[in-house]
């Protein structure tokens, strides 16, 4: 690993301001993308997962915007933030223009693999017409030399004949195939970086195996970096080198994948874990993540996940923790945003367990006293060991 990131994300914020109020979707995460590494954003739905990655590629609209961070991209500022003499913010004088970073970098540097390949492909065009104009508008290629230069990348993600379904329409390939052709147009002007927005979650199991394959095939063979955005910890331990676990806009465990499964530091990553089917496991013995994510508008106080947290105390709804660290994995720091571990000097044994839970007999978790999670499913919930 070099010693200088490729992409760095520093303390980004970005929200959305509606008529019910400010909504945090991304609140001060940070996290680096070294050269030929692929690096996972994973969360539950509502996590800010996709809104960071979108933050990175300036491609937040209304009535979401970046209020605060800085993004750098092989050295240079993508996005940041200064104050004027005026006292008020303003983007910082050597950060590149929104013209710069979409001729120069959106496509060319950094590429983007959506979730829907019918989303991003256009019905009434061929996939070989829609490739060949990616790659001569990007590339600057004449017509013939990007015609032969996406038949290429078609025979190079998997598509078989190539030639022929080059004149083919999208509704004519399977969802894995239209994946592929996406993968195609992203590695198509080999960019140095790719993010990849949930990019096999609508394919079945077999299909996600072979698009994951191909990806590790395809990274090994480029050098290319990748942003990996799941939900799933299952794909995340496939395919990535290291891991950034977020929940409510905020990142609460970094690690290298294998210390993060071996070695999970917050509970919100150990109810993850214990909510994923192993063959060694029965579906009764799926545990699954109690209550609901709150809204981001109005996220609660201290440690967000205290709501749910089966170990949570008093001192979780008073103290918000940022990750720290808290173990070395070979050299690679372990961070993890919760008061439980000595690194907060907070007095976390000494605080007691949050009120209204009842320790259940057969499982050691918590249960609520008066039965009422139906009723208020993001309720406190606290009590109980974790995989610690």
């Amino acid at each position: 690993m070099s010693s200088e990131p490729l992409l760095r994300v520093e303390n980004l914020k970005t929200q959305f301001f509606t008529e019910a109020g400010t909504v945090r979707a991304v609140d001060g995460i940070s996290f680096d993308v070294y050269e030929g590494e692929i690096v996972g954003l994973v969360g539950e739905s509502g996590a800010g997962k996709s809104v960071a990655s979108m933050s990175i590629m300036g491609l937040v609209e209304n009535p979401g915007e970046i209020v605060a961070g800085e993004i750098t991209y092989k050295g240079e500022t993508l996005f940041g933030l200064e104050e004027g003499p005026d006292g008020e913010l303003r983007e910082r004088e050597d950060a590149l223009s929104s013209e710069e970073i979409r001729t120069r970098i959106r496509g060319n540097e950094i590429a983007v693999i959506f979730q829907d390949p019918m989303e991003s492909l256009n019905p009434v065009f061929t996939v070989g017409g829609q490739l060949r104009e990616f790659i001569e508008l990007n590339r600057g290629l004449p017509e013939d030399e990007a015609r032969a230069e996406a038949i290429d990348m078609l025979r190079e993600v998997g598509i078989p004949d190539p030639e022929q379904r080059y004149e083919e329409y999208p509704h004519q390939f399977s969802g894995g195939m239209r994946q592929r052709v996406l993968i195609a147009m992203a590695l198509a002007c080999e960019p140095s970086l790719i993010i990849a927005d949930e990019p096999t979650t609508a394919l079945d199991v077999t299909v996600e195996g072979q698009i994951l394959d191909l990806v590790d095939d395809l990274q090994e063979k480029y050098g290319t970096s990748f942003i990996w955005v799941t939900h799933d910890l299952g794909v995340v331990a496939e395919i990535c080198d290291r891991v950034n676990v977020m929940y409510l806009g905020e990142i609460v465990e970094q690690a290298p994948v294998d210390e993060l499964f071996y070695d999970t530091k917050h509970p919100y990553t150990d109810a993850l874990l214990d909510s994923i089917p192993r063959p060694d496991r029965t579906v009764t013995e799926l545990e699954a993540i109690e209550g609901v994510m709150p809204e981001a508008i109005d996220p609660p106080s201290g440690c967000r996940f205290h709501p749910r947290c089966p170990d949570a105390r008093e001192v979780c709804k008073r103290v918000h923790p940022d990750a720290k660290t808290v173990a070395d994995a070979d050299g690679e720091p372990h961070r993890a945003a919760c008061v439980k571990h000595d690194t907060f000097d907070v007095d976390y044994e000494g605080s007691s367990p949050l009120k209204g839970r009842v320790e259940t007999a057969d499982s050691g978790r918590t249960a609520d006293a008066g039965s009422e999670l139906a009723a208020n499913p993001a309720g406190d919930e606290s009590g109980g060991e974790g995989r610690e």
